[in-house]
């Protein structure tokens, strides 16, 4: 069969030189445009042998780089991408050819040319388009992140570990920084074998081996000068029953239900005296009353040097802003202070925005280190640790704001929030959709239910799951409530009746909620279904999500959810959708995503004017700012 090459509008738009609305516009005018072969309606795959030979008839240039050219070649002949970047890390660093003889081919020619370190230079242009698809922009460690924790981790000549590396995007920033051995260890068998590849690729001195950390460490007894970490999150099947008793609980056992401080105490034990851990935390962490003991521990020892939220959404996949964890095994008399870093309201909005409040949490950190003190006081402040020895222990940076702000400079806070706004504004406008046309005189679509699209084999139906079972959820956990917020799975039920991977496509429907809600799975990741929610995972060569998703959530089909209290309780099955043709669908699911971006971005547009009132209402209320007088 012959084998298809697929690229996006993105990547077509990158081809020929021009932007994406330039393709989206080719479309439209040109009946003779390739039609998508896959994809969805928001991001579709076209043939790129018949977009090349579209483009030559119609006189367009289209320029592919070599590069390029072979990786969209080899997610052809290997659709997963993780699979597909490993295998030509594997080939490159002579540990593992590749089996397809043109694929092999391509790629030797392409190792051939005549440049300075030819193979390194080739792998990481390709790691950059691995790195850009849609599942790994969600939940990879922006690489500045990475440079930023080597560098608060002070690695260069020294060892690293990452006890969770994953394809070992952090032992890589800390060889950047000239860390002199790296060792890693992931349980997943595909991303140990990239990590392992990818550093025999580079001549990075070190070693990486497969298995659970926490429940079989790797290297017991190997002392190192810094642990880097984005460790696993909502772990509930951890190994807490089997390791009670374990050497590395030096601020005590760990309950059940705090994984993530299993994990920072499994990389406190690895530090030599004078080492130090860099670890991505949820913010959670900072707050749950489980782990108020060992926090105090922590603090108690001198080991917990700071704590920095933040940029709010640094990486995608999470709503919430994310928190950096700094740790030190004391090398005399424990530090008497800690600090603590709010830097939610750093601006991102661009890559250089994002470059500068990485810096400045950086300088902050590295003067606080070799200093005691704060040069950033309107985010960082300096907290002696007994003050924080309550009955919380509460380290989250926005609950020890000083209460008098007089450090604060609301002027330049406001003024980056208003910035803020101001874009998201600009761009709110810039997203409302064109208002469809109106019929006169039309019938009603004929419809077809749930149940019958499902006896056809139109979808699959699955769930909903009970929370009373006996199988480990041992991945972030979709629930009700994500659905309602349109956020990332952020549940960790202990148990369900059955274990449900997300796919990408999927509609989640709650069983019961405030108003009818159904939400699209863009980015999967490692997330499984959660209790009392349907998933509909639709055939795509007869049946559009986005289409489906939308029509689920009309007023008509309310009569089939009963009310009971101001909640619904729905039968999915009886729910009903307008039968039409594919193509007719993906128009439908067109207009529908344009809403759904919209509704995002005025959720964002929201959450920083309640954040610009409350910089005014706070300043104006100490006395640092004053009303504007009117002309």
């Amino acid at each position: 069969m012959t084998r298809q090459t697929r690229v996006t509008a993105a990547d077509l738009a990158r081809l020929v030189g021009v932007g994406r609305a330039a393709v989206s516009n080719w479309r439209k005018r040109y009946e003779s445009f390739p039609a998508p072969v896959a994809g969805t309606a928001a991001s579709p795959l076209f043939d790129l042998d018949e977009v090349e030979r579209w483009m030559t008839d119609n006189g367009k240039a289209i320029a592919m780089p070599g590069e390029q050219r072979f990786w969209h070649d080899m997610l052809a002949a290997v659709p997963d991408p993780a699979e597909a970047i490993t295998q030509v890390a594997e080939h490159l660093s002579g540990v593992r050819p590749l089996r397809d003889d043109k694929l092999r081919a391509e790629l030797e020619t392409l190792a051939a040319r005549p440049r300075p370190d030819n193979a390194e230079v080739m792998m990481r242009e390709l790691w950059w388009m691995f790195a850009d698809t849609p599942a790994r922009r969600a939940t990879g460690t922006p690489e500045l992140l990475a440079a930023l924790m080597a560098d608060l981790a002070q690695v260069s000549g020294g060892a690293v570990l990452d006890p969770a590396c994953g394809n070992g995007q952090l032992l890589r920033a800390a060889a950047d920084a000239r860390a002199a051995t790296v060792y890693g260890q992931d349980v997943d068998e595909l991303t140990v074998r990239l990590a392992t590849a990818w550093l025999t690729l580079e001549k990075v001195p070190g070693e990486i081996r497969g298995g659970d950390s926490l429940r079989a460490d790797a290297f017991p007894g190997v002392p190192v000068d810094a642990v880097l970490g984005h460790l696993p999150f909502g772990q509930t099947n951890w190994g807490q029953e089997a390791l009670g008793y374990d050497q590395r609980w030096e601020f005590g056992v760990p309950p059940r239900t705090e994984p993530e401080l299993a994990w920072v105490q499994h990389a406190y034990a690895h530090l030599k005296p004078g080492g130090w851990a860099v670890l991505i935390m949820p913010p959670s962490a900072a707050a749950r009353r489980a782990g108020r003991r060992i926090r105090t521990e922590l603090l108690r020892k001198g080991a917990l040097r700071a704590v920095v939220s933040l940029p709010q959404s640094v990486i995608p996949s999470y709503a919430v802003a994310l928190h950096l964890w700094v740790l030190q095994r004391p090398p005399g008399l424990p530090a008497p202070t800690v600090l603590l870093a709010d830097g939610r309201t750093l601006t991102t909005d661009d890559p250089a925005e994002f470059m500068n409040a990485l810096d400045r949490i950086r300088a902050a950190v590295g003067r606080f280190v070799e200093s005691g003190e704060s040069i950033e006081p309107s985010f960082a402040y300096v907290v002696p640790a007994i003050d924080l020895l309550d009955d919380e222990v509460d380290l989250s940076p926005a609950r020890h704001t000083p209460a008098d702000q007089q450090n604060v400079d609301f002027g330049q806070e406001l003024l980056t929030v208003r910035k803020l706004l101001e874009a998201k504004t600009r761009e709110l406008g810039k997203s409302v959709p064109t208002l469809p046309a109106v019929v006169s005189d039309a019938a009603p679509l004929p419809t077809i239910t749930v149940a019958d699209l499902a006896r056809t084999g139109a979808l699959e139906i699955l769930g909903p799951l009970r929370g009373d079972g006996d199988v480990a959820a041992e991945a972030p956990v979709l629930t009700a409530e994500d659905v309602l917020r349109d956020q990332p799975a952020s549940g960790s039920e202990e148990r369900l009746n059955q274990r449900i991977p997300l796919q990408e496509g999927d509609v989640v429907v709650p069983v019961v909620a405030r108003h009818l809600a159904a939400a699209v799975i863009t980015d999967p990741g490692r997330a499984v279904l959660g209790r009392n929610l349907y998933v509909l995972r639709p055939n795509p060569e007869v049946l559009n999500s986005w289409f489906l998703a939308a029509h689920l959530r009309t007023v008509s089909n309310e009569r089939h959810a009963s009310s009971l209290s101001g909640t619904l309780r729905l039968d999915v099955r009886k729910t009903q959708v307008p039968r039409i043709p594919l193509d007719e669908q993906r128009r439908h699911a067109e207009a529908f995503e344009q809403l759904h971006q919209l509704n995002r971005m005025a959720r964002q547009v929201t959450d920083l004017s309640a954040e610009m009132t409350r910089l005014t209402v706070e300043g104006l209320a100490f006395g640092k700012l004053r009303p504007t007088e009117k002309n």
